[in-house]
């Protein structure tokens, strides 16, 4: 992608200032998953406070690829939305022998599952056989 669409665009990776910030500024990269996704945090509390009003720790993440939030991990997922502190790696039970490997989500493409009767498979389905009564008003 050139340098004007990454400015602009935010649904492949992250935009040209989610970059600068992340790498520059203030973020503080904490971890990447098996996909290749990259976390981020920054500590709260720079900006100005009022009472006893806190702001929290940000956490972020910039995709490997398109921007598409079933791409996370579940235990980056609790990591971003702060169910606990520390990296997921360091709560990591070992693999189950029935887990299977991340597919994408495949609405919208070709691979996506169409049921018998589809137009996209031709739009022909099986009659409806004996056990089928069409309501109408007058009965």
């Amino acid at each position: 992608m050139n340098l004007l669409a990454k400015i602009f665009t935010w649904w492949d990776g992250a935009t040209i200032g989610t970059h600068w910030w992340s790498k520059r500024v203030g973020g503080e990269h904490v971890g990447t998953d098996a996909l290749g996704n990259k976390y981020y945090r920054a500590k709260g509390g720079d900006g100005p406070n009022t009472g006893s009003y806190t702001q929290k720790e940000r956490r972020w993440v910039i995709y490997n690829g398109p921007n598409d939030a079933s791409r996370v991990p579940s235990e980056w997922h609790g990591w971003l939305h702060g169910a606990f502190d520390d990296v997921p790696e360091s709560h990591l039970p070992p693999p189950k022998i029935w887990e299977t490997d991340y597919t994408p989500n495949a609405t919208g493409t070709a691979e996506a599952y169409r049921p018998a009767g589809a137009l996209e498979r031709g739009g022909k389905r099986a009659r409806a056989d004996g056990d089928y009564e069409a309501w109408s008003p007058e009965g």
